[in-house]
């Protein structure tokens, strides 16, 4: 019986994180042992108060690394990474973001491993993180194969120098079984969340960043309001955006009738409360808010921006708008609401569609899949005993 590939999964990351977490951790979980050994490494930041994704990984029972920083890029960290990949011996670097990239690289090469790296997107907007982005795409360039989970970013790739042949979309699953609605749990829910009968809800889910446009949204949900007295705004997420958004709703009025709800865990029961699902981001790579949104057939209005426009086809699975418009967007709002009819066909072909192409199952299947191909081709690269 052959040994199973050993992979290292490698993030750094703030707070709670967001969705490549959710597809990092539940591939671990997910990983059959006999094939593949997964290991999740994250580099914790000391003074991230925030950060809790060790407590995710205990409750999914994988194999959980952390090794802490005093500061940003603290030397010590390089030390802690080789003793770890000594003693586990990978076979594969997996990184997801421009710090794990550049580790992954000098990893793989110190010990003889391979780096693969999946791209998420680059959504930073300081000077700094200009920069990190710009040298992450150079450094890109040298890794065997890269994973883009859009053509967006994967044509960003191709546009950096990385070659064709090395890149291979795969976009973001999700888990139709976990995420289902269970319309006899509808009004319980609704009544501990204090909806009343005759209110419509829409819901947001996203870590509060600039990128999200929450703002943008929420003066669209203040347009739409001002015909629909009845209608309520509730945002899942936490991050640095929270106290310019809160000062937006109080400055609009909306105290009443708009609510941040801070970083939850329970999307799947948020989703039975929501009417109609909004993202209003300028830029995304696949998001999985939108496929939780898609697999509890929660009808969605987004923006038509990065993977988003690669899962949902206008008019069929939801209704895209352009980004950066409150307007646009109020209007899409509208539409959806004035044709209840229309917006539940369309949340049933969304649900259709995560339970067969938009798949977790499916998702890691392509991935195992690039895992066997590095390791089988290893050997005319770089031999090693394994």
């Amino acid at each position: 019986m052959s040994c199973p590939i050993r992979i290292l999964e490698l993030r750094t990351v703030r707070g709670a994180g967001g969705g490549p977490e959710k597809t990092i951790l539940q591939g671990a979980a997910r990983a059959d042992p006999s094939r593949f050994a997964v290991t999740v490494c994250y580099l914790r930041d000391g003074h991230d108060e925030a950060f809790h994704i060790d407590t995710q990984a205990a409750r999914l029972k994988i194999n959980y690394r952390e090794i802490h920083e005093r500061f940003s890029w603290d030397p010590k960290i390089w030390f802690s990474l080789r003793r770890l990949a000594q003693h586990q011996n990978f076979d594969i670097i997996h990184s997801h973001e421009y710090k794990s990239d550049l580790l992954a690289l000098l990893l793989a090469k110190s010990k003889g491993a391979i780096p693969l790296a999946t791209v998420h997107g680059w959504t930073g907007l300081s000077r700094r993180e200009k920069l990190y982005y710009a040298a992450d795409k150079r450094i890109l360039k040298w890794f065997p194969r890269l994973i883009a989970v859009s053509d967006q970013i994967r044509q960003t790739l191709l546009n950096a120098g990385a070659k064709e042949d090395r890149i291979q979309t795969v976009l973001n699953g999700i888990d139709p079984y976990e995420f289902h609605r269970d319309r006899t749990k509808q009004k319980a829910l609704r009544a501990s969340m204090d909806i009343g009968n005759r209110e419509t809800v829409i819901g947001a889910v996203g870590r509060l960043e600039p990128q999200k446009r929450f703002d943008i949204l929420i003066r669209a949900f203040a347009q739409v309001r001002s015909s629909r007295p009845h209608l309520r705004l509730f945002i899942a997420g936490e991050g640095a955006e929270r106290v310019r958004l809160e000062h937006t709703i109080t400055g609009l009025g909306l105290k009443n009738s708009c609510k941040l709800l801070g970083h939850r865990t329970d999307i799947v029961d948020l989703h039975h409360v929501f009417d109609l699902f909004v993202q209003a981001s300028d830029y995304e790579g696949t998001s999985n808010a939108v496929l939780e949104a898609m697999a509890m057939e929660t009808p969605i209005v987004a923006t038509d921006v990065g993977g988003t426009k690669e899962l949902i086809q206008h008019g069929v699975h939801g209704l895209l708008t352009r980004p950066g418009d409150s307007d646009a967007l109020a209007r899409a709002i509208v539409e959806s609401l004035n044709e209840p009819n229309a917006m539940a066909k369309r949340g049933v072909a969304a649900r259709n569609c995560v339970e067969t192409e938009l798949s977790f199952d499916q998702r890691m299947k392509t991935v195992e899949t690039i895992y066997e191909q590095l390791v089988q081709e290893r050997p005319a690269r770089n031999p090693r005993d394994r």
